[in-house]
Protein backbone atom coordinates (compact mmCIF):
# COMPACT_ATOMS: atom_id res chain seq x y z
CA UNK A 1 0.00 0.00 0.00
CA UNK A 2 2.61 2.49 1.46
CA UNK A 3 1.33 5.76 2.81
CA UNK A 4 0.54 7.00 -0.98
CA UNK A 5 -2.29 9.03 -3.12
CA UNK A 6 -3.16 5.39 -4.53
CA UNK A 7 -3.39 3.71 -0.87
CA UNK A 8 -5.61 6.91 -0.18
CA UNK A 9 -7.56 6.28 -3.23
CA UNK A 10 -8.29 2.29 -1.86
CA UNK A 11 -9.15 3.51 1.30
CA UNK A 12 -11.57 5.27 -0.20
CA UNK A 13 -13.12 2.77 -2.00
CA UNK A 14 -12.96 0.58 1.01
CA UNK A 15 -15.42 3.18 2.99
CA UNK A 16 -17.68 3.21 -0.13
CA UNK A 17 -18.34 0.28 0.16
CA UNK A 18 -18.93 -0.26 3.87
CA UNK A 19 -17.69 -3.09 4.59
CA UNK A 20 -17.98 -5.28 7.91
CA UNK A 21 -13.96 -5.74 7.77
CA UNK A 22 -11.34 -5.48 5.56
CA UNK A 23 -8.54 -8.11 5.54
CA UNK A 24 -5.05 -6.08 5.33
CA UNK A 25 -2.70 -8.59 3.41
CA UNK A 26 0.98 -7.08 4.58
CA UNK A 27 3.63 -4.34 3.15
CA UNK A 28 2.25 -1.82 4.95
CA UNK A 29 4.62 1.78 4.58
CA UNK A 30 8.14 0.66 2.88
CA UNK A 31 9.60 2.52 5.44
CA UNK A 32 10.42 2.10 9.11
CA UNK A 33 9.37 4.72 11.27
CA UNK A 34 5.99 6.13 9.99
CA UNK A 35 3.86 3.36 11.30
CA UNK A 36 1.82 5.74 12.80
CA UNK A 37 0.89 7.67 9.77
CA UNK A 38 -0.10 4.46 7.78
CA UNK A 39 -2.37 4.02 10.69
CA UNK A 40 -3.86 7.64 10.61
CA UNK A 41 -4.10 7.18 6.91
CA UNK A 42 -6.58 4.14 7.68
CA UNK A 43 -8.39 5.42 10.48
CA UNK A 44 -8.82 8.52 8.80
CA UNK A 45 -10.76 6.85 6.06
CA UNK A 46 -12.66 4.21 7.88
CA UNK A 47 -12.41 5.28 11.32
CA UNK A 48 -10.97 4.40 14.67
CA UNK A 49 -13.26 1.22 15.60
CA UNK A 50 -13.42 -0.44 12.04
CA UNK A 51 -11.95 -3.60 11.65
CA UNK A 52 -8.74 -3.30 9.66
CA UNK A 53 -7.34 -6.72 10.26
CA UNK A 54 -3.58 -7.55 9.79
CA UNK A 55 -0.95 -9.95 8.58
CA UNK A 56 2.48 -9.01 8.14
CA UNK A 57 3.98 -8.75 4.68
CA UNK A 58 7.74 -9.22 4.49
CA UNK A 59 8.73 -5.43 4.30
CA UNK A 60 7.74 -5.41 7.67
CA UNK A 61 8.19 -8.73 9.49
CA UNK A 62 11.97 -8.24 10.27
CA UNK A 63 11.53 -4.56 11.23
CA UNK A 64 13.56 -2.94 8.13
CA UNK A 65 10.93 -1.08 6.83
CA UNK A 66 8.48 -0.88 9.33
CA UNK A 67 7.43 -2.98 12.32
CA UNK A 68 4.51 -5.54 12.21
CA UNK A 69 4.73 -5.06 15.88
CA UNK A 70 3.97 -1.29 15.81
CA UNK A 71 1.53 -1.92 12.96
CA UNK A 72 -0.78 -4.45 15.82
CA UNK A 73 -0.15 -1.25 18.16
CA UNK A 74 -1.81 1.44 16.43
CA UNK A 75 -4.10 -1.34 14.61
CA UNK A 76 -5.32 -3.45 16.78
CA UNK A 77 -7.77 -6.69 16.01
CA UNK A 78 -11.44 -5.20 16.28
CA UNK A 79 -12.80 -9.08 16.21
CA UNK A 80 -14.22 -10.73 19.00
CA UNK A 81 -13.01 -14.58 19.38
CA UNK A 82 -9.81 -14.68 17.53
CA UNK A 83 -7.34 -16.90 18.77
CA UNK A 84 -3.34 -17.20 17.69
CA UNK A 85 -0.54 -14.49 16.85
CA UNK A 86 -2.55 -11.32 15.92
CA UNK A 87 -0.39 -10.05 12.63
CA UNK A 88 1.07 -13.22 12.08
CA UNK A 89 -1.29 -15.76 12.45
CA UNK A 90 -4.41 -16.45 13.61
CA UNK A 91 -7.91 -17.19 13.34
CA UNK A 92 -11.71 -15.86 13.59
CA UNK A 93 -15.15 -16.51 12.79
CA UNK A 94 -17.40 -14.17 11.06
CA UNK A 95 -19.82 -12.89 12.72
CA UNK A 96 -19.46 -14.42 16.26
CA UNK A 97 -22.46 -15.90 16.45
CA UNK A 98 -23.95 -18.18 13.47
CA UNK A 99 -20.67 -17.40 11.84
CA UNK A 100 -20.44 -17.64 7.68
CA UNK A 101 -17.01 -17.36 7.28
CA UNK A 102 -13.42 -18.85 9.16
CA UNK A 103 -11.01 -16.65 8.72
CA UNK A 104 -7.29 -18.46 8.75
CA UNK A 105 -4.27 -15.57 8.50
CA UNK A 106 -0.62 -17.41 7.86
CA UNK A 107 2.53 -16.13 7.00
CA UNK A 108 4.81 -18.79 5.42
CA UNK A 109 7.36 -17.80 2.92
CA UNK A 110 8.47 -14.71 5.00
CA UNK A 111 11.69 -14.17 6.49
CA UNK A 112 11.28 -12.82 10.23
CA UNK A 113 14.14 -11.31 12.50
CA UNK A 114 17.44 -13.06 11.99
CA UNK A 115 16.33 -13.81 8.71
CA UNK A 116 14.76 -16.64 9.51
CA UNK A 117 11.13 -17.36 7.98
CA UNK A 118 8.33 -19.12 10.32
CA UNK A 119 8.05 -23.13 9.88
CA UNK A 120 5.00 -24.59 7.63
CA UNK A 121 6.92 -26.88 6.31
CA UNK A 122 4.82 -30.53 5.81
CA UNK A 123 3.99 -32.19 9.80
CA UNK A 124 5.30 -28.87 11.04
CA UNK A 125 3.49 -27.16 14.19
CA UNK A 126 2.10 -24.53 11.98
CA UNK A 127 1.00 -26.63 9.06
CA UNK A 128 -0.43 -28.62 11.26
CA UNK A 129 -2.22 -25.64 13.34
CA UNK A 130 -3.51 -24.64 9.87
CA UNK A 131 -4.88 -27.86 8.71
CA UNK A 132 -6.67 -27.79 12.42
CA UNK A 133 -8.16 -24.87 11.74
CA UNK A 134 -9.59 -25.72 8.23
CA UNK A 135 -11.02 -29.00 9.72
CA UNK A 136 -12.26 -27.44 12.66
CA UNK A 137 -14.54 -25.04 10.40
CA UNK A 138 -15.34 -28.13 8.21
CA UNK A 139 -17.13 -30.14 11.51
CA UNK A 140 -18.48 -27.10 12.99
CA UNK A 141 -20.32 -26.67 9.54
CA UNK A 142 -18.87 -22.87 8.88
CA UNK A 143 -20.06 -22.21 5.68
CA UNK A 144 -16.89 -21.09 3.93
CA UNK A 145 -13.24 -21.18 4.59
CA UNK A 146 -11.08 -18.07 3.83
CA UNK A 147 -7.00 -18.40 4.14
CA UNK A 148 -4.73 -15.15 3.43
CA UNK A 149 -1.14 -14.81 3.32
CA UNK A 150 1.26 -12.46 2.61
CA UNK A 151 2.59 -14.61 -0.39
CA UNK A 152 1.32 -15.78 -3.21
CA UNK A 153 2.61 -19.28 -4.80
CA UNK A 154 0.85 -18.83 -8.17
CA UNK A 155 1.61 -15.79 -9.92
CA UNK A 156 1.90 -14.57 -13.73
CA UNK A 157 3.95 -11.35 -11.90
CA UNK A 158 7.32 -11.07 -10.71
CA UNK A 159 7.61 -13.56 -8.45
CA UNK A 160 7.72 -17.55 -7.84
CA UNK A 161 6.74 -19.96 -5.38
CA UNK A 162 7.19 -18.28 -2.18
CA UNK A 163 4.35 -19.36 -0.01
CA UNK A 164 5.59 -23.42 -1.02
CA UNK A 165 4.19 -25.97 -3.13
CA UNK A 166 3.55 -28.47 -0.47
CA UNK A 167 1.45 -26.06 1.56
CA UNK A 168 -0.52 -24.46 -1.70
CA UNK A 169 -1.54 -27.87 -2.04
CA UNK A 170 -2.23 -29.05 1.23
CA UNK A 171 -4.82 -25.94 1.22
CA UNK A 172 -5.95 -27.32 -2.40
CA UNK A 173 -6.37 -30.71 -0.48
CA UNK A 174 -8.18 -29.00 2.02
CA UNK A 175 -10.57 -27.68 -0.64
CA UNK A 176 -10.35 -24.10 0.87
CA UNK A 177 -12.71 -22.14 -0.51
CA UNK A 178 -10.91 -19.10 -1.15
CA UNK A 179 -7.35 -17.94 -0.58
CA UNK A 180 -5.97 -14.32 -0.70
CA UNK A 181 -2.41 -12.90 -1.30
CA UNK A 182 -0.79 -9.95 -1.65
CA UNK A 183 2.61 -9.49 -2.42
CA UNK A 184 3.22 -9.47 -5.87
CA UNK A 185 1.82 -5.84 -7.30
CA UNK A 186 -0.93 -7.30 -9.60
CA UNK A 187 -4.18 -8.73 -9.94
CA UNK A 188 -4.63 -11.86 -10.60
CA UNK A 189 -7.23 -14.81 -10.02
CA UNK A 190 -6.87 -18.33 -10.78
CA UNK A 191 -9.83 -20.89 -12.14
CA UNK A 192 -10.98 -23.58 -9.21
CA UNK A 193 -8.31 -25.76 -9.11
CA UNK A 194 -8.49 -29.30 -7.49
CA UNK A 195 -6.21 -32.58 -6.64
CA UNK A 196 -6.90 -36.08 -7.72
CA UNK A 197 -7.72 -37.65 -11.07
CA UNK A 198 -5.72 -35.91 -13.99
CA UNK A 199 -3.96 -33.62 -11.13
CA UNK A 200 -1.75 -35.57 -8.44
CA UNK A 201 -0.30 -31.52 -7.45
CA UNK A 202 -0.15 -28.26 -8.45
CA UNK A 203 3.66 -27.67 -9.52
CA UNK A 204 4.87 -24.04 -9.99
CA UNK A 205 6.42 -22.99 -13.17
CA UNK A 206 4.31 -25.71 -14.87
CA UNK A 207 0.31 -26.52 -16.11
CA UNK A 208 -1.45 -29.45 -15.78
CA UNK A 209 -4.95 -29.14 -17.46
CA UNK A 210 -6.19 -31.61 -15.28
CA UNK A 211 -5.85 -29.24 -11.92
CA UNK A 212 -8.75 -27.18 -13.20
CA UNK A 213 -12.01 -28.54 -12.00
CA UNK A 214 -14.08 -25.66 -13.17
CA UNK A 215 -13.38 -22.46 -15.38
CA UNK A 216 -16.56 -20.87 -15.40
CA UNK A 217 -17.18 -17.36 -13.02
CA UNK A 218 -19.67 -19.37 -11.29
CA UNK A 219 -18.48 -22.28 -9.12
CA UNK A 220 -19.62 -25.01 -7.19
CA UNK A 221 -18.10 -25.16 -3.41
CA UNK A 222 -16.57 -27.95 -2.43
CA UNK A 223 -14.91 -28.76 -5.81
CA UNK A 224 -11.60 -27.07 -5.30
CA UNK A 225 -10.44 -23.93 -4.36
CA UNK A 226 -9.82 -19.99 -6.04
CA UNK A 227 -6.60 -18.01 -5.24
CA UNK A 228 -6.28 -14.38 -5.64
CA UNK A 229 -3.74 -11.84 -5.61
CA UNK A 230 -4.77 -8.05 -4.52
CA UNK A 231 -1.53 -6.60 -4.59
CA UNK A 232 -2.61 -2.89 -6.27
CA UNK A 233 -3.29 -1.24 -2.68
CA UNK A 234 -1.39 1.80 -4.09
CA UNK A 235 2.62 1.62 -4.76
CA UNK A 236 3.89 0.88 -7.98
CA UNK A 237 2.52 -1.87 -10.24
CA UNK A 238 4.53 -5.18 -11.83
CA UNK A 239 4.06 -5.88 -15.62
CA UNK A 240 2.26 -9.43 -15.87
CA UNK A 241 3.29 -12.01 -18.47
CA UNK A 242 0.91 -13.61 -20.23
CA UNK A 243 3.50 -16.59 -21.40
CA UNK A 244 4.08 -17.49 -17.73
CA UNK A 245 4.14 -21.40 -17.98
CA UNK A 246 1.13 -20.69 -15.12
CA UNK A 247 -1.05 -18.59 -17.17
CA UNK A 248 -3.37 -21.66 -18.16
CA UNK A 249 -4.25 -21.79 -14.33
CA UNK A 250 -5.28 -17.91 -14.33
CA UNK A 251 -9.20 -16.91 -15.03
CA UNK A 252 -8.24 -12.77 -14.60
CA UNK A 253 -5.01 -10.71 -14.00
CA UNK A 254 -4.35 -6.78 -14.32
CA UNK A 255 -0.73 -5.32 -14.09
CA UNK A 256 1.61 -2.55 -15.42
CA UNK A 257 1.89 -3.38 -18.60
CA UNK A 258 -1.99 -4.60 -19.23
CA UNK A 259 -4.86 -2.69 -17.89
CA UNK A 260 -2.99 -1.18 -14.91
CA UNK A 261 -5.26 -0.84 -11.62
CA UNK A 262 -5.71 0.47 -8.15
CA UNK A 263 -8.50 -1.44 -6.17
CA UNK A 264 -9.84 -3.96 -3.53
CA UNK A 265 -11.74 -6.62 -4.11
CA UNK A 266 -14.82 -6.87 -2.42
CA UNK A 267 -16.41 -10.19 -1.04
CA UNK A 268 -19.63 -10.78 0.02
CA UNK A 269 -20.52 -14.19 1.92
CA UNK A 270 -23.98 -15.73 2.66
CA UNK A 271 -25.40 -18.80 3.85
CA UNK A 272 -25.75 -19.86 0.14
CA UNK A 273 -22.68 -18.11 -1.76
CA UNK A 274 -19.28 -16.70 -1.91
CA UNK A 275 -19.41 -13.60 -4.24
CA UNK A 276 -16.51 -11.29 -5.38
CA UNK A 277 -15.62 -8.30 -7.55
CA UNK A 278 -12.52 -6.74 -8.10
CA UNK A 279 -13.62 -2.68 -7.55
CA UNK A 280 -11.21 -0.61 -8.94
CA UNK A 281 -10.12 3.10 -7.81
CA UNK A 282 -10.98 6.32 -9.09
CA UNK A 283 -9.29 6.65 -12.52
CA UNK A 284 -9.41 2.65 -13.23
CA UNK A 285 -11.57 0.51 -15.57
CA UNK A 286 -10.45 -2.72 -14.87
CA UNK A 287 -12.99 -5.66 -13.39
CA UNK A 288 -13.18 -9.15 -12.44
CA UNK A 289 -16.01 -11.18 -10.42
CA UNK A 290 -16.73 -14.81 -9.72
CA UNK A 291 -19.34 -16.16 -7.55
CA UNK A 292 -18.69 -19.81 -5.40
CA UNK A 293 -22.38 -21.43 -4.44
CA UNK A 294 -23.18 -24.44 -2.01
CA UNK A 295 -24.23 -27.66 -3.09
Amino acid sequence: MGVSTGAKKVLDVVAALNPQLNLALGDFTYEAGIEQNFCDMVTGALGAEFPYQLITGNHESDGHEGDIENFVRCLPNKLPGLQGEYGTQWRVDFPEQNPLVRFIMVSPGIDFRGGQPLDYSKDSERWRWTIDAIEEAKSQKIPWTVVGMHVPCLSVGRYDCQAGQEFTNMLIEKKVDLVLSGHDHVYQRTHQLSLGGQCREVVPAAFSGGCLVNTDASMVQGSGTVFATIGVGGVGLYDVNEGDPEAGYFASWSGKNLNPTLGTLDVTATAADLSARFVPAEGYTFTDSFTLRRR
